[in-house]
């Protein structure tokens, strides 16, 4: 087994549904740019409000992914 190397971005994701759907938005939307993610942790979650009710959801992962050997 070849020795890896792993970087780990950090990325907000954000939906009006859910915080599921906001961790799918930013993983999709980071798949299109970076190839090869491999783990997503969820580190925070949070809302926004407006006049009292939730209008986003917003969740922030660290999401690795492996740097390509040459």
């Amino acid at each position: 087994m070849s020795d890896s190397v792993y970087r780990v971005t950090e990325v907000i994701g954000t939906s009006p549904e859910s915080w599921e759907a906001a961790a799918r938005n930013a993983v999709e939307t980071a798949a299109g740019t970076v190839r090869d993610l491999r783990v997503a942790e969820a580190t925070r979650f949070d809302i926004t409000i407006d006049d009292g009710k939730i209008e986003t959801y917003r969740v922030r992962l660290d999401i690795s992914f492996k740097y390509e050997g040459s």
